[in-house]
Formats: C-alpha cells, sequence, structure tokens
C-alpha cells in the first residue's frame, strides 16, 4: 500500500495502512517525490471555526494536483490518503495542503469554487489493495502500449501510463513532433485492456521531469524535482551572457534549451544596462576599432583595429564613455597601444609547490648553503674574539688515557708479574710521545696549545 508520505502512488513504498487523519508519521522523510510536496507556512495559525476553509489540494502520480471540498468535514492532514469524486467512478489520491494557503493557491491557479469536486472519504483498506494491484500493472501496460503503436506506424513515443484509483480508466501521456491520428490506436488499446482510454499530449520537457535524469552540472534535473513552471528559453539568452552558441552544451535531456539559463538573467541584464552597445566603434589616430568581447564581472570590453583584429586591447567601461563622448565631439582619440595603461605585474607564490618535482632537493640545497655560509661566518667571529681576549695562564695537559684493551696499572710497580706482558712497545712509544708533548708547551710558554679529537673538514668554498 502506498500512504503517500512525498511519494506519488509508487507500489514498492509501503508504510500500512492509515486509517488515522494524521497519516504518515514520516511524512518528511520518506518517499522521494518531494517536488509535490508544499511547506505551509499557515500551518501554525489557527483560524475560528466559522472562517475555516473547507478546500484541500490533492496530488496524484504525474505531478498531477487538484482541488477539492471537504463537503464531510473528515479531519485530515498533509499525507492523508483520500477518496475523491472522479469521472467516472472515483480516485485515490493523497492530501497535500490544507488551511487557508489552499485559498492562496487556488487564486494563483485561478480557480472556481464551483467547479471544484468533493472528497467522499477517507481509502479504506480495499480502496487502497485495487489501486495498489494498479499500479503494479503500469509497466506492463506501457510497454503493450508501445508496440501496439509501433505496430500501427504511428510516430509517436508513450511516456507513461497512470491507472485510475478504481482501474476504470487508464491516461496513457505521449509525445510527438506532429499531429496524430490515434482513432484506431484507441480501439486497439481498449480491446487489449478493457477499461477506458484517455490519451494525452505533454511537451518534451514534461518528459524529461516524469523520465527525470542526471545534468551536465551533476546534480539531478530541476524539472524533475522542484521546478514546476517551464518559461521559454531562447538564444537570447545565451547572448546576454556572453556564451557560445552550441547546441550541444546548452540543450538538456529533452532537446531543448536549458531552463537554467534563466536563473541568472536578470543579474546579467541589470549589470550590461551601465555597459555601452557592444556594436560601439572607436575613432583613433591610428584608425577605427570595433569591440569584440564583452566581460560583465570585470566590466571591461575588448577592442581590436579593424585592419589588425588579432590583437587586443581592454579597457573599463569608464574610459570608454570617455573616449565614446570624445567621439561624438569629434576628436579622434589615441591609439589603442597609447591608452593602453600596464598592468601591476602580480607575484604568485605557490604555497603547496605541487608543479615542482625537485622541490625537496631544491629546499635541502639552500640549507645546505646556508649552513656552510653560518660555519664560516661563526668559525672567523670565533678567531677575532680568540685573539682580543688575553691570554690566560696555560694549564697542565692530562696524560691521555691508555686505548681500549690496555691496562691502566701496567706502568705502576704495583702490578703483579703473572699480568705484565713482555715486549709491549706500543705502550712504551706513546709515553715518551705524550713526554714529547709535555715537553713542547715548556719550550714555548706563549703559544696556546688546542687539542681537536678530529680533524677540520675541508671547506671548497673557503
Amino acid at each position: 500500500m502506498s500512504c503517500g508520505c512525498k511519494t506519488s502512488g509508487d507500489s514498492a513504498h509501503s508504510c500500512g495502512p492509515k486509517k488515522t487523519a494524521t497519516g504518515c508519521e514520516n511524512v518528511n522523510t520518506c518517499g522521494n517525490s518531494y517536488k509535490l510536496s508544499v511547506f505551509d507556512w499557515l500551518s501554525n495559525i489557527n483560524n475560528p471555526a466559522p472562517n475555516r476553509c473547507d478546500f484541500v489540494e490533492v496530488r496524484f502520480k504525474n505531478d498531477r494536483k487538484s482541488f477539492y471540498k471537504n463537503v464531510n468535514n473528515i479531519p485530515l492532514h498533509i499525507g492523508s490518503v483520500v477518496t475523491v469524486e472522479s469521472s467516472p467512478g472515483h480516485d485515490v489520491g493523497v492530501v497535500s495542503l490544507t488551511g487557508e494557503l489552499v485559498k492562496i493557491q487556488m487564486k494563483k491557479k485561478k480557480t472556481s469554487e464551483e467547479s471544484v469536486l468533493k472528497i467522499y472519504r477517507q481509502a479504506n483498506q480495499k480502496d487502497l489493495e485495487v489501486w495498489q494491484e494498479a499500479r503494479k500493472k503500469e509497466e506492463s501496460v506501457k510497454l503493450e502500449a508501445r508496440k501496439i503503436a509501433q505496430r500501427i506506424g504511428l510516430e509517436m513515443k508513450v511516456t507513461d501510463v497512470e491507472y485510475q484509483g478504481d482501474a476504470s480508466k487508464i491516461t496513457f501521456y505521449y509525445t510527438a513532433d506532429n499531429r496524430v491520428d490515434f482513432r484506431q490506436l484507441i480501439k486497439d488499446y481498449a480491446g487489449a485492456f478493457r477499461t477506458k482510454i484517455d490519451m494525452k499530449q505533454i511537451g518534451f520537457r514534461q518528459e524529461a521531469a516524469k523520465v527525470g535524469g542526471i545534468g551536465s552540472c551533476g546534480r539531478e534535473l530541476c524539472c524533475s524535482t522542484w521546478l514546476t513552471d517551464f518559461r521559454s528559453v531562447n538564444t537570447n539568452v545565451a547572448r546576454y551572457q556572453q556564451l557560445s552558441i552550441n547546441p550541444q552544451k546548452l540543450a538538456g535531456q529533452c532537446g531543448k534549451l536549458k531552463c537554467c539559463l534563466n536563473y541568472e538573467l536578470d543579474s546579467y541584464l541589470d549589470a550590461l544596462s551601465n555597459f555601452p552597445s557592444s556594436s560601439t566603434t572607436l575613432d583613433t589616430e591610428k584608425g577605427r576599432a570595433f569591440c569584440i568581447k564583452i566581460d560583465v564581472f570585470k566590466k571591461k570590453m575588448w577592442f581590436a583595429y579593424v585592419e589588425n583584429s588579432i590583437a587586443w586591447y581592454d579597457f573599463d567601461i569608464d574610459l570608454v564613455k570617455k573616449l565614446i563622448s570624445k567621439n561624438k565631439r569629434g576628436e579622434k582619440t589615441l591609439p589603442l597601444e597609447d591608452l593602453k595603461q600596464p598592468e601591476p605585474s602580480l607575484q604568485t607564490i605557490d604555497l603547496i609547490q605541487e608543479n615542482n618535482v625537485d622541490r625537496f632537493e631544491k629546499k635541502n640545497r639552500g640549507n645546505r648553503n646556508r649552513n656552510n655560509q653560518n660555519k664560516q661566518n661563526n668559525n672567523q667571529q670565533g678567531q677575532g674574539q680568540k685573539r682580543n681576549r688575553p691570554e690566560k695562564q696555560e694549564r697542565p695537559e692530562r696524560s691521555e688515557r691508555p686505548e681500549k684493551g690496555e691496562n691502566p696499572n701496567a706502568h705502576s710497580g704495583n702490578q703483579p708479574k703473572h699480568h705484565q706482558k713482555p715486549q709491549q712497545k706500543a705502550p712504551v712509544e706513546k709515553v715518551e710521545a705524550s713526554s714529547d708533548s709535555e715537553k713542547k708547551p715548556q719550550n714555548n710558554p706563549n703559544k696556546k696549545k688546542f687539542k681537536k679529537k678530529y680533524p677540520p673538514k675541508k671547506d671548497k668554498n673557503a
């Protein structure tokens, strides 16, 4: 069963039998036909009982809506499934709007209160079962209808099929470029489906709205989601927006110009009201120049010479107006290249630097050069400070530590005999070397010795 909570009679969607006035609990969340839903901004206003509106808006499949009168004063809310009057029999729909807002919609659509049909009752279980069974047969009926039309040889396309709530009538929606004589077609349909046949021709925009799809912008089509009125779109709209007249880019899925071309048209017209005419020509000392291009957002116009249309020069519209007024006085302006002011070069900085493959190498190389320069400066400063320092008393140097594996008690007299190793020449040499090193500072007492553990690195830049 279809509860109608934002659905258009989809048999696959079921929220259980709803015999209460509140309808489905998930009116604002479940379903997919949010194009037919209406926001009631007067729902919080409680009107007196004598002035209460008895009209409600009921929606059906295929974006169809109608107004009905609640003659029995049934407590109805948005989402309630009701049985309404139809010709012939009755139909089943979903309440989409109640309250005072219905009167405003009726006045907007110029619907008279005398021609409004009435609501019989809330849909019971039997009405819902018949309605659901009829919905299940629509897809197979549509395919069979297309085969019959193709067999007869009619140039038409059956877009969609809609069963009435009591399954007493079928409405076929079709599109065609020319007039179609479907007298024989109705006879074949009536013999195949055994019910009353109704044919309705729709446009290509309405067909796209019923079928749906994804536009070139990556979003769902506007006509199948929220757009209800289809305004005419012509090629002048594209010219105002400085778009190339390319049918492949400007046409939508319906084959017509896109409806979204009308969205920003008013803004473009307001901006173009301050621009001079695109057919403006300038008389310069070098020759006549004509307008080639207009940029609405930057408020600039591009001009080029008639003899040489390759070189373009852009000017602000304020300067162009001054040049036009100067030409009206009979004076010629300077050449375009002299009027063109050099634009200040803007140095752009790529913070991410994704275009440079060797960005890390350059960074490390620069740091290495800076480190080398800093070391040189620090060494020069350290030498200068040491020269200016007063000489201090020289401390006696400590004896060098024995190497790894050497016994520190080898030269001591307290060492036992079995630990002494004869013929150890290396320690004796080191002792002599240490004695020589102790003697050298005595010969030159004014010279200070700096002990370096590692040899200094050679600097190529020094």
